[in-house]
């Protein structure tokens, strides 16, 4: 069993750097774009069977350390009482008769071993068939909220900052139904396999660090901690504010993973010598061409300087223009750059 990105999550040396990319399952990869013209995105994450074997496609093109399980931040929605459409280009959008944050009543109390048993199922099929370890995914309370909003996403982040400063017992309520579902769901995913869990804070990055350690914080270290009491290796992952990291790594997580917005030798020393750092290429490196993307991944790896405790992966997902042979290429690289001597 390839254990590089566990053992790289406990900062333990190891023989070579292990690597994945966030939305590596889908999207640049030709033969999910020929499954996506036969099956709704949603009814791939229904199926157990065709959710694992998308989750599996990556190594068909590239040997990376781990695989993220196929799914949306949005799964939960539906367990929760909240009919859900992926529109293409836009992403999860919530239908009637979900009109705002106001409703938060009407979320229904749901357990994920019941309502999110496909989910499940699919773990358990890749930790039976697959030697690499399987990564399971949460949304943090603040970037989970988002979409329950209406509009663009700049007017949803803007409409959700407002609320979160306005609201606050609102906020706190909504925040904290979502807390307790989400901790539940990515233990229970750990239960079913997964050997680490990510917790994807995407659009916290929007906040001024004041409004993110008063009112955001203490949501995101409770769903920390009680992964934490369970057992259950976690990924902290935020982006979109360098400004954001200390009190990032203040809400908890085994690992930071961090954007391109700072190298990853300066992230380090904001996140802290504690913790292990996930990142940090940008995925326009990528679109950049191969040259272009050895280049820079040469870069975050002459910074880690084979420091214990990093993961190798995009500053946030691909982009779905993304050449499968380059994202070969940073593979091969990131596995041979110490015995290359790069």
């Amino acid at each position: 069993m390839n254990d590089l990105l566990i053992r790289a999550l406990r900062r333990e040396p190891t023989e070579r750097t292990p690597v994945w990319f966030m939305r590596q399952a889908g999207r640049c990869l030709p033969r999910y774009r020929e499954l996506r013209m036969e099956e709704a995105f949603l009814d791939i994450v229904a199926d157990p069977r065709t959710a694992a074997d998308v989750t599996s496609l990556p190594l068909e093109y590239f040997p990376v350390d781990a695989l993220v399980l196929f799914m949306d931040l949005s799964t939960p929605f539906e367990a929760a009482g909240l009919s859900v459409e992926m529109r293409s280009g836009v992403g999860p959008v919530v239908g009637a008769p979900w009109s705002g944050p106001e409703d938060v009543g009407r979320l229904q109390s749901f357990d994920p071993r019941d309502r999110l048993e496909h989910v499940l199922e699919a773990i358990r099929i890749l930790v039976a068939r697959e030697r690499v370890p399987v990564l399971g995914f949460v949304g943090a309370p603040f970037t989970l909220c988002s979409y329950l909003l209406r509009g663009s996403r700049v007017s949803r982040l803007t409409g959700l900052r407002a609320l979160v400063r306005g609201r606050v017992g609102l906020w706190d309520r909504l925040a904290g139904f979502w807390v307790e579902h989400l901790a539940e769901f990515a233990i229970a995913q750990h239960e079913a396999g997964a050997a680490a869990v990510q917790v994807f804070d995407s659009w916290v990055g929007v906040l001024d660090p004041e409004t993110y350690r008063t009112r955001v914080l203490p949501h995101t270290r409770r769903l920390l901690r009680r992964l934490a009491a369970a057992g259950v290796p976690a990924i902290h992952f935020g982006t979109g504010n360098p400004a954001l990291l200390p009190a990032l790594a203040d809400a908890g997580g085994d690992a930071l993973g961090v954007d391109w917005r700072l190298p990853i030798d300066q992230a380090w020393e904001a996140v802290g010598a504690d913790r292990a750092v996930q990142g940090n290429l940008d995925p326009a490196a990528i679109l950049a061409g191969e040259e272009a993307a050895l280049a820079a991944t040469d870069d975050v790896l002459r910074r880690v300087d084979g420091r214990p405790g990093h993961i190798f992966n995009v500053g946030h997902g691909l982009d779905p223009a993304s050449d499968p042979a380059v994202i070969r290429a940073v593979v091969d690289r990131v596995h041979s750059f110490e015995a290359a001597g790069v």
